[in-house]
């Protein structure tokens, strides 16, 4: 609902009320994975553009053809922020334990998709000199399998090309699946590390 009322409010406010309904929900929907435009969206507002590369780096649900860090990720994430606050020992939802797999497996792909998205988006945008908001659409788009654009893929060079070409497959496969290609074999652990307490945040 959230980008539904952005668009509503303040990208179609030139628009007449009854003009401004479909569009404002066809791009709230069709940023978790359709990549059709209805409106110019080189024409939004920074503000706009950045609540679309959020939305865009979520993505759906798990089981969809849906890319980005799929919502359950992000309220893997916001509970156990949650259960810090609470000062609880385990994360629960719907009277049910969270494993701490789950737990770190989120952390792991959170940090895997926006390292991946700051950088390429870095990347593009030193390589193009163009604007770091616009090549951070570009890569979010690319990274979360939507396929929108504000223009300027068919500009850029055949390295920043290549780039988008990366992330569009790594978005494909998954976080979860890079993330067990790359481990080793688990060996069972015959002795436990001491424990050290670190100030954070």
């Amino acid at each position: 609902l959230l980008p539904f009322f952005w668009f509503y409010l303040f990208e179609m406010s030139g628009s007449p009320t009854a003009e401004r309904i479909l569009p404002s929900l066809f791009q709230s929907v069709t940023l978790r994975t359709a990549g059709f435009n209805t409106v110019d969206l080189s024409r939004m507002s920074g503000g706009g553009q950045g609540l679309m590369i959020l939305w865009m780096l979520v993505g759906g649900s798990p089981g969809s053809t849906a890319g980005g860090m799929k919502t359950t990720t992000i309220a893997v994430l916001l509970l156990t922020a949650w259960a810090v606050f609470r000062r609880q020992e385990e994360v629960a939802c719907f009277g049910r334990r969270i494993g701490a797999d789950t737990v770190r497996n989120t952390v792991a792909v959170l940090m895997m998709y926006y390292l991946l998205f700051f950088t390429g988006g870095m990347a593009i945008s030193i390589v193009e000199g163009l604007p770091l908001l616009t090549c951070l659409f570009e890569t979010a788009s690319a990274l979360g399998t939507v396929g929108l654009t504000l223009g300027i893929t068919s500009r850029i060079g055949l390295f920043s090309r290549g780039i988008l070409i990366a992330l569009m497959f790594l978005g494909r496969v998954g976080g979860l699946t890079l993330i067990y290609a790359a481990q080793s074999v688990k060996k069972s652990a015959c002795s436990t590390l001491p424990l050290e307490k670190l100030t954070v945040g």
